[in-house]
């Protein structure tokens, strides 16, 4: 499923017009990607997690050469789903 078949899907649940979902659908994970940029996390109960971990500096190794490469520290986005989320895959 792409943004544009979830925005029809919310548009079809919640009886809004396509294009207000979509701008719903938009503004949702705006939110949550200027929330992580911030360094906060974005909790949703029974669906899941969304946080920044810093993934420390490393050294690793280019296939070709087998030279090594250092791989700077950053931040990367993680998603840990909930319970209920779990529990609605698996059944």
């Amino acid at each position: 499923m792409n943004k544009n078949e979830l925005a029809g899907a919310v548009a079809e649940k919640t009886g809004m017009g396509k294009g207000e979902a979509g701008s719903a659908v938009e503004a949702v994970f705006q939110t949550i990607t200027e929330t992580l940029q911030n360094g906060g996390d974005v909790r949703v109960l029974g669906f899941g997690n969304f946080v920044v971990q810093q993934r420390a500096a490393t050294t690793g190794r280019n296939p070709m050469t087998g030279q090594p490469v250092d791989i700077p520290a950053k931040r990367v986005p993680k998603f840990s789903a909930g319970k209920g989320l779990k529990e609605a895959v698996n059944s």
